[in-house]
């Protein structure tokens, strides 16, 4: 029997279950992410920064976080920040447990997110740049359909260390016509 895949955005209770990824995963895992670990927040900073998000307005919010699940377990989280309403934002994939990774399902649970920040946000193009040697993200998003655009050398977030990243981008277009081709 195939899994059940759902989305939806983030809800207080989902809270205990991100900070329980970021601060209970093995630490070689999250180096394999590009996480510097000496920038992991704390439980009470990472509650907070979550609290927030849920209490800022769509056009305001600097970050935006989904849940991922499967039969109607959450499983993981895909989280937009860099945001700039109705521009652009950088997208971040996260399945928490080893035994859902590399299972197929991120193709079909980031296509499940993208009306989420397409729409809310009102975007134009969205963004990802996993870590180069990370290999099952940059294999979902050339699935999903975006546009290799480079590799190059930075630091991509708060908490990863200085890395070879590949940026991938798709445009609102290249969106409308993923969408389009999953409801047909």
């Amino acid at each position: 029997m195939e899994a059940s895949l759902e989305v939806r955005e983030l809800q207080a209770d989902d809270i205990s279950l991100i900070a329980d990824y970021w601060l209970t995963s093995d630490p070689d895992f999250l180096v394999s992410m590009g996480v510097d670990l000496q920038k992991l927040p704390s439980r009470e900073g990472l509650t907070n920064m979550l609290t927030s998000q849920l209490k800022t307005p769509m056009s305001e919010k600097m970050a935006y976080a989904l849940i991922w699940l499967v039969d109607g377990k959450p499983v993981g989280h895909c989280n937009v920040n860099g945001i700039e309403f109705g521009q652009s934002a950088f997208m971040h994939l996260h399945l928490w447990q080893p035994e859902t990774r590399q299972r197929g399902m991120g193709k079909e649970l980031v296509i499940k997110s993208l009306p989420y920040f397409f729409d809310n946000l009102q975007l134009q193009e969205l963004y990802s740049e996993p870590y180069a040697l990370n290999a099952a993200p940059n294999k979902t998003l050339e699935k999903v359909g975006f546009t290799f655009e480079k590799r190059y050398v930075t630091i991509p977030g708060s908490l990863n260390f200085e890395q070879e990243v590949n940026r991938w981008k798709l445009t609102r277009k290249d969106y409308q016509k993923i969408i389009s081709e999953t409801h047909s």
